[in-house]
């Protein structure tokens, strides 16, 4: 394997929302090659302004600079798209040269690229050790700092609003299609969505769930007659709340706007979940309440549905007066931590030569470009 192709494999590990793998490698040189990226933003809810698959894309980026420290490289990204673009899913491309270095320490973090995961299922309450704590705010880097909720008080505090916010996912239509089209049925792993053994439901919660999501109108009257949300409000979100050792939240020093602001949300992202691995210490994204909250700020609707949108507004007040003033706008990144086994069912990736471009052609390798759906960081 070449350098700049164990560069590519490793780099292609990046988390991405619902495993969508919004990017594509057009090799140019053994030491050149470009980073085609889109956002899902014209048809995913959840990817406000393009920023989830911004925040991806710098998880992406990071392990790039990983990755070529094992090759005594250097990772030089020049930004090659308009950077004041505002339109929908434009496309994001970097050029990405590999420079070789005379003298250089492989970085320890990439041996964790391939085993980081998210585990949604319960993990133990024991409190962070100290030291653990304090190599994940190092490894955010000095433009972020991470605001911790631990505790009993603070989980139950986070576990009851994000109670609401499901309810507000699982009944807004518009995210019934993202929610459809996400979930791999029947599989342990899955190369481009989620599992369904990976969400973190029990066998008869998952029986129900795809009997449901066949239809909307299904889904509809299951929350209409049937309680339908309380099952996987439980299972998926306030379970899930309580039991781990706290939820974080990733602010940045200044007020994110740009794309590259997101990007570089990203790679701390990355550096922290991949710290977080190495100690043992699982992660799950915790991003639709935030998302809400960037929709109330812009002052834009996420749905048509009026009684949707005055519980969105209710779910920003209540997690606003959870943070110090100020800090929810500069927030990046939500989630949750806690000590426990990795994830038993994930998500894979794609093959490498899935992913890369014919030079100069914009096609595929092999197959299409598929521009899918996403939600929640795999």
């Amino acid at each position: 394997m070449s350098p700049l192709e164990y560069i590519l494999d490793k780099a292609r590990w990046a988390p991405s929302g619902d495993n969508v793998q919004n990017w594509r490698f057009e090799i140019i040189s053994e030491d050149v090659f470009i980073i085609r990226a889109f956002d899902t933003r014209d048809t995913v809810v959840y990817d406000f302004d393009g920023r989830p698959s911004q925040i991806a894309l710098g998880a992406l980026l990071e392990n790039i600079s990983l990755a070529a420290s094992h090759q005594h490289r250097q990772a030089e990204f020049l930004r090659m798209d308009s950077q004041d673009k505002s339109g929908n899913s434009d496309a994001i491309v970097y050029q990405v040269r590999l420079l070789p270095l005379d003298i250089c320490s492989p970085h320890p973090l990439v041996e964790m690229i391939e085993k980081r995961s998210v585990q949604r299922r319960v993990l133990s309450t024991r409190g962070l050790r100290p030291e653990h704590q304090l190599a994940l705010e190092q490894a955010a880097g000095d433009n972020f700092s991470i605001r911790w909720f631990g505790g009993w008080q603070q989980r139950w505090q986070m576990a009851k609003l994000l109670w609401r916010n499901a309810q507000i996912r699982l009944t807004m239509p518009e995210a019934f299609p993202v929610h459809k089209k996400a979930i791999d049925w029947g599989k342990q792993f899955s190369t481009d969505r989620i599992p369904d053994r990976a969400i973190g439901m029990d066998k008869l919660g998952l029986l129900i769930m795809r009997w449901a999501m066949r239809s909307w109108q299904r889904v509809s009257w299951m929350n209409r007659y049937m309680a339908g949300t309380w099952l996987p409000r439980l299972q998926l979100d306030l379970v899930p709340a309580l039991f781990c050792a706290a939820h974080f939240m990733i602010v940045a020093k200044k007020e994110p706007q740009t794309v590259e602001d997101f990007v570089a949300a990203g790679r701390s992202l990355q550096r922290l979940w991949l710290t977080a691995t190495q100690l043992g210490i699982q992660l799950q994204p915790e991003m639709t309440p935030l998302i809400f909250s960037w929709y109330v700020n812009a002052g834009r609707p996420c749905s048509a549905e009026a009684g949707i949108q005055k519980q969105v507004q209710a779910l920003h007040q209540d997690l606003a007066a959870r943070c110090y003033p100020g800090a929810l706008e500069n927030t990046c990144f939500m989630g949750r931590v806690g000590y426990g086994k990795p994830a038993q069912a994930r998500s894979l990736r794609l093959k490498l030569q899935d992913i890369c471009l014919q030079a100069n052609t914009g096609e595929n390798v092999q197959g299409d470009y598929p521009i899918v759906c996403q939600h929640t960081a795999t």
